[in-house]
């Protein structure tokens, strides 16, 4: 059997499945979990230890109608003033219950659009985090910019604030594919971006693209590809776009007509793979790309790569912070999400409370599912006596475990000296097999095409 047949066999072509940025994921976040789960669990971190930080930003000038994240438009800067002076007084709760001496070893502003903030909000509120976390020594302070929202003020102040790290979004290049997706974004403007963050010291850049755009084709595809390497990126992230109009209303504005079919999906990522590995780029997980000198194909090497919310990561941190409206915390003991209005989340920190709407604490086998499946995401494998280990188990009863989740799949898998390894040939399935071990799946209609 061929290896687009056995893909089909597999249903990869008409599958839906999670992401697997978190585990459990999102959707089963519960209201029973809130601010005194986050309370008690800022309480236990370990006083003088690293920690991680996620800014949400959500305000944009303009909506674009491929996104499906938490944002908001503005044309003026009014909301910003406000949203800014609650981020300052979430931290200032935050000191309550903090314990001392933590440090971040990374700290990242998503959105939204983190480069909508005025150069004296960007100065005030890094000045504001780092009055309560100062950054690691070896910390990464990362920024998501839009080439069409910054300036070299903007620029500076960012540089000024430690950023040293920028992730530029193109999405793609086409000026006819950007029309369709409410994104116009020139290849100039990026270029000229990238150029003015070098030239203030801006060592590592990140970017992502997408395929599955409506309109695109491999020759497309191709074009916007071969652009975005002569910008010669640190790392690169090539995202599917997810077409999730249930979920996100904007999205209702995308022709489904013009949206590739799954099987062409397939083909439009590896064309792009395929570009990313024959300028020297080291494949990272499922959609990553990093030049070999960069931390992320570090840690792919040396199997210390981890998922989160951005995607992959080299973060050694056990603990992730949400700072602003829906931004999501991670602790060992659970996750916690911020409420996913902004007026719920300002109401809740103007009351002088956290302001924690949902999330989930985590129960029974949660862990040890979690471990699995950000073991096939990041290495497409599972070490069967590391992880029997780790948790206290047999091997033996492990292995029945897997056996018993993996059900079909486990004929097209690897078995061999303890590990179970997905090959390259299945790699494409890796997010429908890691489903298996979702403890929550009740169907998938919730998530985006598994390809």
């Amino acid at each position: 059997m061929d290896r687009y047949s056995q893909l089909t066999k597999f249903g990869l072509f008409d599958t839906n499945a999670p992401r697997y940025t978190s585990y459990p994921t999102v959707p089963i976040f519960q209201p029973k979990v809130g601010s005194e789960n986050t309370v008690a669990w800022m309480a236990a971190i370990s006083p003088g230890s690293e920690v991680s930080l996620y800014v949400h930003v959500p305000f944009c000038r303009r909506l674009c109608w491929f996104c499906a994240c938490r944002t908001q438009g503005t044309t003026n800067d009014t909301p910003l003033k406000s949203y800014v002076k609650t981020l300052i007084a979430e931290l200032a709760l935050w000191k309550q219950h903090l314990p001392q001496g933590l440090a971040l070893s990374r700290l990242h502003w998503g959105g939204g659009t983190p480069t909508i903030l005025t150069p004296d909000q960007i100065i005030a509120l890094s000045n504001a985090i780092f009055a309560l976390l100062p950054m690691a020594r070896d910390g990464i302070f990362s920024v998501e910019i839009d080439p069409n929202e910054i300036d070299e003020a903007r620029i500076t102040a960012l540089a000024r604030a430690g950023m040293n790290r920028a992730s530029i979004g193109v999405q793609d290049f086409d000026p006819k594919i950007q029309a369709s997706i409410g994104r116009l974004q020139s290849f100039d403007a990026t270029a000229q971006v990238i150029a003015n963050l070098r030239k203030v010291g801006i060592g590592s850049i990140n970017s992502d693209i997408l395929f599955g755009l409506p309109l695109q084709t491999t020759q497309s595809l191709s074009t916007s590809v071969a652009q975005l390497l002569s910008l010669r990126p640190d790392r690169v992230a090539l995202y599917g776009y997810a077409h999730v109009p249930w979920m996100s209303r904007r999205q209702q504005l995308i022709r489904t007509e013009d949206i590739p079919a799954p099987h062409e999906r397939l083909s439009l990522f590896e064309t792009g793979a395929t570009m990313f590995a024959a300028q020297g780029y080291t494949p990272i997980g499922i959609d990553h790309f990093a030049l070999p000198a960069d931390s992320l194909a570090k840690a792919a090497q040396n199997s210390t790569l981890k998922r989160n919310f951005q995607g992959y990561t080299d973060d050694p941190a056990e603990v992730l912070l949400g700072l602003g409206a829906s931004s999501i915390a991670r602790f060992p003991q659970g996750y916690a999400q911020n409420h996913t209005r902004t007026s719920d989340y300002a109401a809740a920190i103007a009351a002088g409370q956290l302001a924690a709407g949902k999330g989930h604490v985590f129960q029974d086998q949660d862990r040890m599912r979690a471990r699995l499946i950000e073991s096939l995401m990041c290495n497409f494998d599972i070490d069967v006596n590391q992880i029997a280990h780790d948790f206290n188990m047999n091997p033996d009863d492990l292995t029945q475990f897997i056996d018993q989740n993996l059900g079909d799949f486990k004929a097209a898998l690897k078995t061999k000296l303890g590990h179970i390894t997905v090959p390259p040939e299945m790699r494409a399935a890796t997010r429908m097999i890691a489903h298996r071990f979702d403890a929550y799946r009740q169907g998938s209609a919730r998530h985006s095409a598994a390809i």
